[in-house]
């Protein structure tokens, strides 16, 4: 839902701030164009470099449990017990436990118990960087196509189909979150207004300036 929120108000200010200096549709067309393949790229980077970090931090982690396994596995076994006494086993439970797990996998068990991590689900960068992008072209697509309508009808139709699609985004988010739903709802719908009209008053100066 992020990438997607992120696509429809970025691309939607582009073009609206253009529309608001000329009404000619090339240059219209040509600034969300290019708002909508530069954000898409800037997501995708700015999405494998978080992910890339986020990777190299959990393959130091499952090195260094890795290592201690192997270096002191009686001491990582008290401390796997100790986990899940924390927890509410008593301690000939959670011995036993803690035994069992290490005798199946002892890595996995100690990852899952210590640090929350699972060996075979590291994150890939790619598939968030492809993501990541996807998400941004779909939400951006929306605005670029609705600025494309005749000039008469291209703002009001534009501004009203881009907070209503922002007012889904942030509904289907927030269910998705838990969280309060005509709550999101307002904050992207009004977050959304204040862009738009903002980025639409400066073309309009500035193209009565230029003109």
């Amino acid at each position: 839902m992020l990438g997607a929120n992120d696509g429809i108000v970025s691309v939607a200010a582009g073009v609206v701030g253009v529309a608001g200096a000329t009404t000619a549709l090339a240059a219209i067309a040509k600034a969300g164009l290019a708002a909508l393949v530069g954000g898409a790229v800037s997501m995708a980077l700015g999405e494998y470099v978080s992910v890339s970090s986020q990777r190299d931090s959990q393959h130091a982690l499952i090195a260094a449990e890795r290592r201690e396994l192997a270096e002191s596995p009686e001491e990582e076994l008290a401390e796997l017990t100790g986990l899940y006494e924390e927890r509410g086993l008593r301690p000939e439970t959670a011995r036993q436990v803690a035994q069992e797990l290490t005798e199946h996998d002892a890595l996995a068990a100690h990852l899952s118990a210590e640090l929350g991590i699972d060996q075979d689900d590291v994150a890939s960068p790619w598939r968030a960087a492809l993501a990541s992008a996807v998400a941004f072209t779909i939400g951006g697509v929306l605005p670029l196509a609705t600025i494309l309508l005749p000039a008469g009808v291209r703002i009001p139709v534009t501004f009203a189909i881009v907070l209503a699609a922002l007012g889904v985004t942030g509904y289907v988010a927030a269910w998705i979150g838990g969280s309060a739903r005509g709550r999101a709802v307002l904050r992207v719908i009004v977050g959304g207004a204040i862009v738009l009209v903002a980025t639409f008053a400066i073309g309009a100066l500035l193209g009565t300036q230029n003109g």
